[in-house]
């Protein structure tokens, strides 16, 4: 039975900032339980998704005590939308945790789907003897070495979402680590100082389920490219952006639909039709949470300004909301997203390009390695502040001075 949760005072900007952050680690964490059918990280989706129930419970107080009059009541209602989709969100995962959990049941195909993964999520609890107990972050140097981050820290009951370099670790702390295969299987060992067990990919057996799964990997893509497009439209009151997650709230429905089709037609070739459950729960909680991201970004489709306390929990998360325009001449003008490397350079994921037009403003969701970047280019990417700085240093930079 969940404890009595009393008032506190507390920052509305930063119980909304840890819950942003808390709900795009809640979605990798959940997709990574299914696709490693790992108890462990299961188990932490739960954990935080009781953690998220006491988070907005305490903003839902907080804003309660803000509202003063009619004016306050609707600059704040779009606040408290966006506090709802966080807890959507949080619940999605958790029914996605509980088909590991519960043994549901999911086909050995979905593990057709770990290529798509470019970098694994585990968890790892640290034991005293690791190299890396009693050491910071920085001092550790895990992240250069490696390529692996620390996501989070559960110490005991209490979490630490944002580890930075000054953040020491204990041993006993369970650590939610994210990164490639190779790097993962190095900190994993050193840090549990047991054996990492890599679950290679299976070749899918009936045709029809591997498109089911496709199907169900583009929509977990295009979900959380709706959440991260989502909380772009209310930092920077774009409408545009906002109108670009209603288009991919349709696409991953009509996914969801091409996703049951060819999961009906499996049934009637898998040994066992019963395991294709798991499968079924997973994409209507995906769906879930492409209808929580069309919540967050209502507001500005509404035409309600943006609270300024939410656009600056979105500038403060873990995980920030960049924008940066391509200047004249510099390093990424007349070049493409590949080939300047910008994810390996800089640490960001572009998640949008908006390009200004005699006839309108173009926009290019989900750029790839081939998308062709221009002078007045706007980027819309997603990363670290570092990873921002670096970012623009690129998009402003003349290739003279490249290094």
């Amino acid at each position: 039975m969940a404890g009595r949760v009393e008032y506190e005072p507390a920052s509305v900007k930063d119980l909304l900032a840890e819950m942003k952050d808390t709900a795009e680690l809640l979605i990798d964490l959940s997709y990574s339980a299914v696709l490693h059918r790992s108890d462990a990280v299961a188990e932490e989706v739960l954990a935080l998704e009781e953690r998220m129930d006491v988070l907005q419970l305490r903003a839902r107080m907080s804003l309660l005590l803000a509202a003063r009059n009619p004016e306050d009541a609707e600059t704040l209602a779009p606040v408290l939308g966006i506090i709802g989709a966080a807890e959507k969100v949080s619940d999605a995962a958790g029914d996605i945790a509980k088909v590991v959990l519960e043994d549901i049941g999911v086909p050995d195909d979905i593990r057709s789907a770990l290529p798509e993964a470019v970098e694994s999520l585990v968890r790892g609890q640290l034991v005293e003897s690791s190299a890396y107990a009693d050491r910071t972050l920085g001092d550790s140097n895990m992240e250069t070495e490696t390529g692996v981050r620390v996501l989070a820290i559960r110490r005991g009951g209490d979490w630490v979402m944002n580890p930075d370099q000054a953040t020491t670790l204990r041993a006993g702390d369970a650590l939610l680590l994210r990164g490639p295969e190779a790097g993962i299987e190095t900190v994993y060992e050193a840090v549990t100082g047991s054996s990492y067990e890599r679950l290679e990919p299976l070749e899918p057996k009936v045709e029809d389920l591997e498109r089911a799964v496709d199907s169900l990997v583009l929509m977990k893509n295009m979900s959380e490219l709706a959440v991260d497009l989502a909380y772009g439209s209310v930092l920077f009151h774009s409408t545009d952006l906002a109108e670009e997650v209603v288009e991919l709230e349709a696409e991953v429905d009509a996914l969801k639909s091409r996703f049951e089709a060819w999961t009906l037609r499996a049934a009637g070739r898998v040994d066992d039709p019963v395991s294709l459950r798991g499968l079924m729960q997973i994409a209507t909680s995906t769906e879930v949470i492409s209808d929580a991201a069309l919540e967050i970004s209502e507001g500005v489709l509404r035409g309600l300004d943006t609270h300024v306390v939410v656009q600056e929990a979105v500038e403060e998360s873990d995980e920030i909301i960049a924008r940066t325009t391509v200047a004249q001449g510099s390093v990424l003008d007349g070049t493409t997203i590949g080939e300047r490397a910008v994810k390996t350079e800089t640490g960001m994921r572009v998640i949008a390009v908006r390009r200004p037009g005699t006839g309108g403003d173009e926009w290019v969701v989900q750029p790839g390695p081939t998308t062709a970047l221009e002078a007045g280019d706007i980027l819309i990417a997603k990363g670290t502040r570092a990873g921002a700085d670096r970012l623009r240093d690129l998009a402003g930079r003349d290739p003279i001075h490249d290094e």
